[in-house]
């Protein structure tokens, strides 16, 4: 089983995600476990001051170190050995499908939700240099963030699906986005299926979904071809899908 410990000002925000859907059921089913810390419980003031103003001036408040410290010593000792822990920040390492799947396989997983300004820098530069970004945007906070990170790791768990190939047909599996999806009727509005997706001939099927899934990629994420070594088969398919639309 995945244990995956989340520290945050807000576990409610995270909680209240999965209540529902396949990262709920897979909790109920023993195959991930989510920890919640809260580094408001380590500040020892009576005021349980969890941020203060950054050195230099500036706008925000920034949190500080030693209740996010005492946080993540605390986390450890409930975390299997070698666990990956990451700060959860704009400057961090872009988080995708594949950086997902490889986390899957860990025993456990630490993720440090920074809220306001950000989190004081002693924390990364001693203690979890590694950080994930999911997006080139800001947030109000990492609880959002994580709960990405947690929802996308958790489809790639065997067992969590409702099909073992559920997610070999995802967007952005191989650096391709998906192809078009129909479900019943075949007609509707005068709108059709393409018939080639209700003719039963698999290979047809097959082919006709990689070259939608290439055109996809090329018309919306053409940066992601550029990290794709493509076969023969998927050279010729692209350049069908691009004549196409001339």
């Amino acid at each position: 089983m995945l244990k995956i410990t989340v520290i945050s000002l807000f576990p409610e925000i995270i909680d209240s995600i999965f209540k529902f859907g396949v990262v709920g059921k897979a909790c109920e089913n023993n195959l991930l476990e989510i920890i919640h810390i809260n580094p408001r419980d380590f500040v020892l003031d009576r005021h349980k001051t969890i941020d203060d103003r950054p050195f230099g001036g500036g706008p925000g408040m920034v949190l500080k170190y030693k209740p996010l410290k005492d946080a993540i010593n605390f986390a450890r000792e409930k975390l299997p050995d070698s666990s990956r822990e990451y700060v959860l920040s704009a400057k961090g390492k872009l988080f995708n499908s594949n950086f997902a799947q490889n986390l899957s396989k860990e025993r456990g997983i630490l993720l440090v939700a920074g809220r306001f300004e950000g989190i004081d820098e002693r924390i990364i530069e001693n203690d979890i240099s590694n950080q994930i970004s999911i997006g080139d945007y800001i947030l109000s906070g990492g609880e959002l963030a994580a709960s990405v990170i947690i929802d996308s790791v958790a489809r790639f768990i065997p067992g969590v699906l409702g099909h073992q190939d559920s997610n070999k047909n995802d967007s952005l599996i191989d650096n391709l986005l998906s192809s078009p999806q129909y479900t019943r009727p075949s007609v509707v509005d005068n709108l059709s299926v393409p018939s080639i997706l209700i003719n039963g001939d698999h290979e047809a099927i097959r082919v006709w979904r990689l070259k939608h899934s290439l055109g996809l990629t090329w018309l919306n994420r053409p940066d992601l071809l550029l990290n794709r070594q493509l076969s023969d088969e998927e050279k010729k398919l692209l350049d069908e899908f691009i004549s196409e639309q001339k």
